[in-house]
């Protein structure tokens, strides 16, 4: 008896160091599920892209994995894949799409080389749902002034983030002693408690652009002087995510026709000052920002790469992993008005997350950036097809 106890003892104790050297990421019980293996012959491995952009969107996560990746391990199925393996199926993936063989030789080669996994997704009946996000582009200032008179603030140093898991953190500070939930947005915007703390990053000039901001999590700022400045999510003041009330959705419809981006900053830019904070305060949720380089920064903490770029629940799926995703995207005639919707399939990489990205069955693309970008993304709601690969 006493030896099986010491047996045991032992085991737990590699066990523990196992688990200081390599970094399971953490699921939820039935996330085993959100991925099944189906044969490669089931998918046309067509992308309606060129591969330039694709390119770099591996590099960047091939930069995850050599850095702080780089002891991941991740659950497919019924598989632990580590970080090492995942960097050796872009490093092959590259290899194929790079080479002088044939379109159809290369899909042969991805069949061939690769175990594929379809994302079950969630619902009754399975399936993905798409939607997009993309960088607003705002017109700010350095200096406030009676036209730029919205700021954006920088995150405020008594901001305690505490990891609950692998991906999940709790943002709180400390008050009177006591660890509690920080201000709201309408404390923030409508109350002014950070006016005068030094925190403005920038000011800019239109109020319905900086919520889209907040939404999108960053975006590009066109100063005074032409200068065009990236800022980004730096952090969030720890309140959860909410979707927009069906009667608000309704109020916008109505008056606008339908409940596209576009026609939601319409819908705000109508509505004197207290109106529309009247409205957007219902959205406890606020975020703060920091200025990067020229692409926005996405959770790998690496830029995103549009059209490249997917955002899915951490919880699910691995991060960084090499994607491939068949759905419909929207066509749009010279007034922008869609005038059709086409099937498509590219080859993407997982490289962000959302607050509102959660569950095995959502997926947001990241569109890029400019008045195309806004109108893809913000009429983009497909159900689709996710699938991932991984060298065999």
């Amino acid at each position: 008896m006493k030896h099986a106890v010491n047996l045991l003892l032992l085991t737990l104790f590699i066990l523990s160091l196992a688990a200081c050297t390599r970094t399971i990421t953490r699921m939820p019980a039935d996330s085993a599920d959100a991925l099944v293996v189906v044969p490669g012959e089931e998918l046309d491995l067509n992308d309606d892209l060129d591969f330039a952009a694709l390119d770099l969107a591996i590099d960047r996560s091939v930069a995850y994995y050599e850095g702080p990746g780089r002891n991941s391990v991740y659950r497919m199925a019924d598989k632990l894949i580590g970080a090492k393996q995942m960097m050796e199926s872009l490093t092959a993936f590259r290899k194929i799409i790079k080479s002088d063989a044939g379109i159809e030789e290369k899909k042969n080669q991805i069949r061939q080389e690769f175990d594929i996994y379809r994302a079950a997704g969630d619902g009754e009946h399975g399936g993905v749902l798409f939607t997009g996000y993309y960088e607003p582009l705002l017109d700010g200032s350095l200096t406030p002034s009676e036209k730029y008179r919205y700021p954006l603030y920088k995150t405020p140093p008594e901001l305690v983030t505490q990891a609950i898991s692998k991906n999940k953190t709790k943002v709180s500070w400390m008050k009177n002693g006591e660890s509690v939930p920080y201000y709201t947005r309408r404390e923030i915007d409508v109350d002014g408690v950070l006016k005068g703390r030094g925190l403005e990053l920038i000011w800019v000039s239109d109020p319905a652009e900086l919520f889209s901001l907040h939404i999108q999590g960053s975006g590009k700022i066109r100063l005074e002087d032409g200068k065009i400045i990236t800022v980004s999510n730096a952090q969030n003041n720890g309140w959860p995510y909410r979707t927009m009330p069906t009667s608000l959705l309704d109020e916008i419809r109505r008056e606008k026709g339908n409940t596209s981006y576009a026609s939601v900053k319409s819908w705000l830019r109508s509505k004197n000052d207290q109106e529309r904070n009247q409205s957007l305060s219902y959205y406890d949720r606020y975020i703060f920002f920091r200025l990067v380089d020229k692409d926005p920064i996405g959770s790998l903490g690496q830029p995103v790469t549009p059209d490249r770029s997917i955002a899915t629940d951490p919880d699910y799926f691995p991060q960084g992993a090499l994607a491939f995703i068949r759905l419909r995207k929207p066509v749009f005639d010279a007034e922008g008005n869609i005038s059709q919707r086409v099937a498509f399939s590219r080859f993407v990489l997982n490289q962000d997350k959302g607050s509102a990205i959660k569950g095995p069955g959502r997926v947001d693309l990241f569109c890029g950036f400019g008045s195309n970008a806004q109108s893809t993304a913000g009429t983009l709601k497909e159900k689709g097809e996710l699938y991932f690969l991984i060298k065999k």
